[in-house]
């Protein structure tokens, strides 16, 4: 095997759950014919439940997790019968993440990280990310994958906002190992210390009992010096910063061969704020993404969403009008990019003739559950370990972000995450009680019990 081949989907649920069967006959359409199944599927999902049920998690998010389960093995029939295993999912909050991996490969993997980082309201779990982090063997190669999914700020005019959403996700996305018994070589990357005042050998973040030996790494951050990245999400980058005038819907791109032609979506996307900013170097720093050549995805109307619940469209073709919602421009919300390969790669002993290729990159059709459609990326990754750089790369490449990331770790990270985590249940419970019938049910229940319980206690008083 000369490549990793990984498949990547994002997709903002809309707080509904999917239907399998549709979400399954679309799910591996940006893989080329030509191509076997993937060897790693991820699924990167935002808005995947209503407030109550993500803030609560556990038991509450099955009813939207399991058709993805089950979408999954709906779609890999259609890869010559493959067969696919939920190895990991987390959640944080709304944002979650669903590793698959192929069922004869499965041993590969030999340890797994994950971290959650909040950047909503009080740092809670409305907007964030969370991210997994394996080592998947492939003969003498022991390959390091990030994995992220992540949900920036929303409106149009809020992009600077998601840029400070990006450097908090780099400052509080911190990776600790999923079971202590199987845990990654260490790395150089160590955590900041709290403040000057620290020991210099007094551990900042404290490792599991079992792992306090050499071979346990120090907990670390989306960037390392081995790890491949990728990062997907609804990132809510807007091609406007203000909102639509009234009649601004009638210049709106429509499906068209024609790059020329007015209503063609380039004329759109070179207004796209996550290229400008990424270009700045204010956000997303070091990433890269595959050309875009599909429509916006956000914001489709409700009519649109109405006409996909009835309508059948192939995965090669668009519909004959794009329905867009008129109150927000739409835009390429829904995005995927990948870190590419370290600079010490690229000579020496460890040069590759081969680099991160992506073999597809296109939006799925839109589902009737949510205003987005699902953006599926295929990824060739090349079957080499990224080797921990020289003292003398390190000097030749010393502003790589894998080296030196553009924002520091948090030292207090865990707190932070444990504070927002108590308001994530109390917000959690509030709108449970308040917002759904099972709530409802269960406080209406609870005040009648109360109710008949202070009528006894008046009878007897009274008796």
């Amino acid at each position: 095997m000369t490549a990793l081949k990984a498949y990547i989907v994002t997709f903002n649920c809309g707080r509904e759950p999917i239907q399998p069967q549709t979400f399954a006959s679309h799910l591996f359409s940006a893989l080329p014919k030509s191509l076997p199944a993937p060897d790693i599927l991820v699924l990167c999902l935002q808005e995947l439940a209503p407030l109550a049920y993500s803030f609560l998690g556990g038991s509450y998010l099955l009813p939207y997790l399991s058709p993805f389960r089950r979408a999954v093995t709906i779609g890999a029939e259609s890869l010559d019968n493959a067969s696919y295993v939920n190895i990991i999912t987390r959640n944080l909050g709304m944002t979650a993440i669903m590793v698959f991996i192929l069922r004869d490969q499965t041993a590969q993997v030999r340890w797994l990280e994950t971290a959650g980082v909040g950047v909503g309201l009080q740092e809670m779990g409305n907007k964030g990310a969370v991210g997994i982090r394996m080592g998947y063997s492939m003969g003498e190669e022991m390959l390091d994958m990030t994995f992220v999914s992540a949900h920036l700020a929303a409106m149009e005019d809020a992009f600077e906002r998601r840029n400070e959403d990006w450097a908090n996700i780099v400052r509080g996305l911190v990776f600790v190992p999923v079971s202590p018994t199987t845990v990654r070589k260490t790395t150089k990357q160590r955590l900041p210390q709290e403040s000057s005042n620290a020991s210099e050998t007094e551990p900042l973040l404290d490792a599991p009992p079992e792992a306090k030996g050499d071979s346990i790494p120090p907990m670390s951050g989306i960037y390392t010096p081995t790890s491949h990245l990728f990062l997907a999400g609804d990132l809510n980058y807007r091609t406007s910063s203000t909102k639509p005038t009234v009649n601004a819907y009638l210049t709106w791109p429509q499906p068209t061969k024609d790059p020329k032609a007015p209503e063609h979506f380039s004329h759109l996307l070179a207004s796209d704020q996550l290229t400008r900013e990424l270009r700045a170097g204010r956000t997303l720093h070091g990433l890269q993404e595959a050309p875009i050549d599909f429509p916006p995805t956000y914001k489709y109307s409700n009519h649109a969403r109405k006409l996909a619940s009835t309508q059948e469209i192939s995965n090669d073709s668009e519909p004959e009008t794009w329905d867009w919602a008129k109150h927000r421009y739409p835009s390429w919300c829904d995005r995927i990019l990948y870190l590419p390969l370290p600079p010490w790669m690229a000579a020496g002993p460890h040069a590759l003739s081969h680099k991160i290729h992506t073999e597809g990159y296109k939006a799925l059709p839109l589902m009737a559950t949510s205003d987005h459609r699902p953006v599926a990326c295929s990824i060739d990754i090349p079957a080499e370990a990224i080797p921990e750089p020289s003292a003398e790369e390190e000097e030749e490449n010393k502003e790589d972000v894998r080296l030196v990331p553009p924002f520091e770790l948090d030292a207090r990270w865990r707190e932070r995450r444990e504070t927002a985590r108590v308001k994530e249940v109390v917000v959690g419970l509030v709108c449970y009680m308040s917002l759904t019938w099972e709530g409802r049910g269960m406080l209406i229940a609870v005040l009648i019990g109360a109710l008949g319980g202070w009528a006894v206690v008046g009878s007897l008083l009274d008796w």
